[in-house]
């Protein structure tokens, strides 16, 4: 299994633009198929596809799983979490946020 907290930012991009390509290429479409349903340039494909995107929008990306049909992967990604009762206060709503309490120390 691969250790992904190895890779820098850059290099998980580089690693997620090599794997785009393929699973474009084995939805039989081309870079053009892919700008003209994400609404991107064709050259913002290839240089994701090509390792010369450092960084890339969380929502291009977004776009590009859609465009090749990838985007129900999000699940596998990220399935949805059950309730969690560590999450509901003591008057039965769920909690918007964490807090941690602060100490405060009687040291005089």
């Amino acid at each position: 299994m691969t250790d992904y907290y190895e890779f820098s930012i850059p290099e998980l991009v580089r690693l997620l633009g090599s794997r785009f390509k393929d699973y474009r290429m084995r939805s039989n479409m081309t870079q053009r198929d892919v700008a003209d349903q994400s609404g991107l340039t064709v050259n913002t494909i290839h240089k994701f596809e090509n390792g010369l995107v450092p960084n890339m929008s969380l929502s291009t990306f977004l776009l590009l799983l859609k465009a090749i049909g990838c985007i129900d992967g999000l699940d596998d990604l990220m399935p949805e979490l059950p309730e969690s009762a560590y999450l509901v206060k003591d008057d039965g709503r769920k909690a918007q946020r964490i807090r941690h309490s602060s100490k405060k120390s009687n040291t005089q």
